[in-house]
């Protein structure tokens, strides 16, 4: 199938000729879709905390958490592009004069326009309309002159928000500064993800491209930040591997070729990055997405409930250590076994079922216990698009716990499509996970992977129609296999960003 050129070409991504071979197997046959077996809900596999369980987790949080190393792992890859479609959209239709105010089309334009001050980066776009221009942001507004502000927010001869990060876009405003959403975070993890010695560490998933950038920021603000809140703070950052890049093929299934003749490959989407989270090394880790922060003024119950369910980690993990060390001094009483399984089905709301043959019992919970965690908040599901909770029939153990995105679904099957919109909460990018077993030595992340959860889109490259793979997702199948928890967290600690005027939101905007 591949050339000795394509060989060479693998090489020198470190992608193996095998793997590349199995996803073009995928491309030809296709996922298989997931089985829902019913929605994840309060009390059947979400939990709900009262107040006294809340004040009790936050407490233990606070009491352990200088004990351990936390890294706070946020994926921050990419261009801020689809940020500002309308307005790239608005720029391709316009003709000299463009009635935005009765043209329904141009809604999220208008909307844009008429809360322009509103944006935490107003004055510096007017700034750079004067300097790069010469023009005045506000007789350019009065007198519709709409592309060259559009142009100076977008645009290399401006802002170039468009070819910058989301965490270098300017995102909220206070009465002396202007925060990055880069800053927000740094900000947030010196409020609960704090090691031992007032450490506090953070990392970043980036583009080669920007990596410059991302360091330049950093080494301008972190003394502020320092000093405002009495830590140490060690930034790092990752660059997704090449190796995990998915080859393109032809809408046949044959190898997309470049113009040169050689194999294209594209990034594998987020579920790449299970391979820089495998190289954290961290007793606990924070996942949250780069977009979704919030001002000082609304950080509190964020902080809170990431003690929270940080606290029950923490708790659970302890727990399932002490079962390890028991199993491993030769413990099987029935008694024990029944504690395991009492344990299990409290917390991760599984009934593990017993085997029959009674030599196998301790070493199959062993197996079940001696898993990564992870606990995930899920928010009340109020309409955003994307995944969620749900419990997934599984060939080995009956069902279990898994985050699950429309791609998975089969639409043409009712029952799992009606399955699928009962769903009651929704997925934020919320996690705290435990990556070592109990002996502290760090678990290999790919291996608990499941493979057959990835999917294919339609893309295309110098015109012409491909197919494209992306690899099972980071929270999705790249943690299929480990031991999960949901619970339920406040819709205030879900604030993302995918839209220039989500900006406008109250949450992102000044107390």
């Amino acid at each position: 199938m591949f050339s000795k050129e394509d060989l060479n070409q693998m090489k020198q991504m470190d992608i193996n000729p095998l793997v590349a071979e199995k996803q073009i197997e995928f491309f030809k046959n296709g996922f298989p879709f997931v089985q829902l077996e019913r929605p994840a809900i309060d009390k059947d596999g979400i939990k709900v905390f009262s107040e006294n369980e809340i004040a009790e987790l936050t407490k233990l949080y606070d009491h352990n958490s200088e004990k351990e190393n936390i890294v706070k792992f946020v994926p921050a890859s990419g261009a801020a592009t689809r940020m500002f479609k309308d307005l790239f959209s608005f720029m391709d239709d316009w003709t000299g004069s463009v009635d935005i105010e009765n043209d329904k089309k141009f809604s999220m334009v208008l909307e844009f326009f008429e809360n322009l001050p509103q944006f935490a980066f107003y004055n510096e776009l007017s700034e750079v309309l004067k300097k790069e221009y010469n023009l005045d942001i506000e007789e350019e507004f009065k007198q519709d002159n709409y592309i060259s502000i559009i142009s100076a927010l977008l645009t290399q001869k401006g802002l170039n928000y468009s070819n910058l990060p989301k965490a270098l876009l300017s995102f909220h405003s206070y009465n002396n500064e202007i925060r990055t959403s880069l800053e927000e975070h740094i900000a947030e993890g010196a409020m609960y993800s704090v090691s031992s010695n007032k450490n506090v560490n953070i990392h970043f998933t980036v583009t080669p491209e920007h990596l410059i950038l991302f360091k330049k920021r950093v080494s301008l603000i972190q003394g502020k930040y320092e000093k405002l809140y009495n830590v140490i703070f060690n930034i790092s950052y990752s660059i997704q591997k090449s190796s995990t890049d998915t080859i393109a093929v032809k809408l046949n299934n044959e190898p997309f070729r470049s113009n040169d003749n050689k194999l294209l490959f594209r990034p594998g989407g987020h579920g790449a990055l299970i391979e820089n989270l495998n190289e954290i090394n961290a007793s606990i880790i924070f996942i949250k997405n780069i977009d979704n922060v919030v001002p000082d003024h609304l950080k509190n119950e964020t902080v809170i409930y990431k003690k929270a369910i940080g606290g029950l980690l923490i708790k659970v993990r302890n727990q399932v250590f002490d079962f390890l060390k028991r199993i491993n001094k030769g413990e099987n009483s029935e008694s024990f076994v029944k504690e395991i399984c009492d344990f299990y089905k409290k917390y991760f709301f599984v009934e593990i079922q017993i085997s029959t043959n009674k030599s196998k019992i301790i070493d199959e919970l062993k197996a079940i216990l001696n898993r990564p965690i992870r606990i995930c908040g899920m928010v009340k599901n109020l309409g955003e698009p994307g995944g969620g909770p749900f419990w997934v029939k599984d060939a080995n153990s009956g069902a279990s716990l898994q985050i699950i995105e429309s791609s998975q679904i089969d639409y043409s099957n009712d029952i799992q499509l009606n399955i699928f919109k009962k769903a009651s909460h929704f997925n934020p990018v919320d996690l705290v996970c435990s990556v070592k077993d109990f002996e502290r030595k760090k678990f290999n992340l790919t291996e608990f992977i499941d493979p057959n959860t990835g999917f294919i889109s339609k893309k295309s490259k110098d015109g012409m129609d491909l197919k494209a793979l992306e690899l099972p997702g980071l929270w999705n199948g790249a943690m299929a296999y480990w031991n999960t928890i949901f619970v339920e967290v406040p819709i205030i600690t879900f604030n993302p960003v995918k839209t220039v005027n989500d900006l406008l939101r109250k949450e992102h905007q000044p107390e």
